[in-house]
């Protein structure tokens, strides 16, 4: 039981703070279901709750991520699981993407979430010069403008998940033809 409080405690901290870095601990606690006095018995602060949020999404999102890369040579395959890896994650992308694009966040490429971060955003970039280069991507599009595309889509994909489970598939078709034709040559 212990485990598993932990653990929704850590997975509603990132979906809290996926809509809004600045939310109370009260409203963490609120949406794990648990007192704040609970919350507290796990992590003595913020900072340590944001840091245990930060591992877990090493953990999965980032593997997640690393494994669409390299999935296929095909920049094409590529970035459409890229995409996929992404709604897989959920708000632990979102929340990824966010901490490393906030305002203060102090990058260095010794640190190693910083360090995959850099690898994940590289790969896309090349991904995409490649694809613009093939003229399957429209080259006049920046990188930054199609990697903000891209974690649009996949909020809204998340989005609409939550709403309609059922159509689980379709969203994830809709998502992928949204972002393809989005920034087609």
């Amino acid at each position: 039981m212990l485990v598993k409080t932990k653990d929704r405690i850590i997975e509603a901290a990132i979906e809290v703070f996926n809509q809004d870095f600045s939310a109370p601990l009260q409203k963490v606690a609120d949406n794990a279901k648990v007192t704040r006095r609970t919350l507290h018995r796990y992590f003595k602060d913020r900072d340590e709750l944001v840091g245990t949020c930060e591992r877990e999404m090493e953990r999965s999102c980032k593997k997640a991520m690393i494994a669409a890369i390299k999935s296929s040579d095909d920049s094409l395959v590529q970035l459409e699981s890229m995409l996929n890896a992404g709604i897989d994650c959920g708000a632990k992308y979102s929340f990824f993407y966010k901490l490393h694009q906030r305002e203060g966040h102090k990058h260095s490429s010794n640190n190693k979430d910083c360090a995959d971060y850099d690898y994940i955003y590289g790969s896309f970039k090349k991904i995409i010069r490649d694809l613009q280069n093939k003229g399957v991507v429209d080259a006049k599009m920046t990188v930054e403008w199609i990697q903000n595309l891209h974690a649009g889509i996949i909020n809204s994909t998340v989005n609409a998940n939550e709403i309609n489970k059922s159509n689980a598939r379709d969203i994830r078709k809709f998502a992928w033809k949204s972002f393809i034709n989005g920034i087609s040559a």
